[in-house]
C-alpha cells in the first residue's frame, strides 16, 4: 500500500529521489505478471483477482483484462477496502482496518490473486487474507505486488512482484495509477524533517 497519505499528515516533506517505473514500463510489468499468474495457474479456469483499494483495484482490472485476451475467457475481479487508521496505542505506526463489503463474486473453492500496489511491512495483506476468508474458503491465495519493498513485520510473500526496491524506512514508495491520481508512474520519494 503506497503510504502518501499517511505521510502528508504527519508534518513531512517528500522529496523525489528516483522514478522507478513509467507508465510503459508499468503496463510491461503487467504484461509479464499476466502471463506469469497463467503460467503459474495453468491457465484461467477458476481464476479470481481480487483487488487491495485503492491501487491495487485498477491494478486487478488491469491485469484480468490481459489474462482475458490470453485465455479468451472473462476473468472475475472484486475489491476489498482497506483504510489505515492511526492508532496511538501502537509504537509502529497506523492499523489496517477493512470496512465491510462484498468482494463482488464468490471466493469459495477458487484459485485467488489477492493484488496490491506496495508490499512493506505485510500488515495490509495480513487484514485482507483475514476479510478474503470471512467471505468463503478459497482454494489457493497468491499474493501479487506491483512493487515488494522489503522490511516485512510478517512473514508474508508475494508469489507474484513487478519489482523488488530495496528501501530504507525513510524512503516511500508512491504508485500512480491514472484511475486513481490521474497520472501513471512509480516514484521513490524521501521523507525529511521530523
Amino acid at each position: 500500500m503506497s503510504h502518501s497519505a499517511q505521510t502528508s499528515s504527519q508534518n513531512h516533506t517528500l522529496r523525489e529521489k528516483a522514478r522507478l517505473l513509467s507508465a510503459s514500463e508499468i503496463e510491461r510489468t503487467l504484461v509479464r505478471l499476466a502471463h506469469e499468474i497463467v503460467e503459474k495457474n495453468n491457465g484461467s479456469a477458476n481464476l479470481g483477482l481480487v483487488g487491495i483499494q485503492r491501487r491495487g483495484l485498477p491494478l486487478a482490472q488491469r491485469l484480468a483484462a490481459l489474462i482475458e485476451k490470453i485465455e479468451k475467457r472473462p476473468i472475475d475481479v472484486g475489491t476489498l477496502d482497506i483504510e489505515f487508521y492511526r492508532d496511538d496505542l501502537s509504537t509502529r505506526g497506523s492499523r489496517p482496518i477493512v470496512h465491510k463489503g462484498a468482494i463482488g463474486f464468490d471466493v469459495a473453492g477458487r484459485n485467488i490473486i489477492l493484488v496490491d500496489d506496495v508490499l512493506y511491512t505485510g500488515r495490509t495483506v495480513r487484514a485482507a487474507l483475514d476479510a478474503l476468508f470471512d467471505h468463503g474458503r478459497p482454494q489457493r491465495v497468491q499474493l501479487l505486488v506491483l512493487i515488494d519493498r522489503g522490511h516485512r513485520e510478517l512473514p508474508i510473500e508475494a508469489a507474484f512482484v513487478g519489482r523488488t526496491v530495496q528501501t530504507t524506512d525513510q524512503e516511500i514508495i508512491e504508485v500512480k495509477l491514472d484511475e486513481v491520481d490521474g497520472s501513471e508512474q512509480v516514484l521513490l520519494v524521501e521523507r525529511i524533517g521530523a
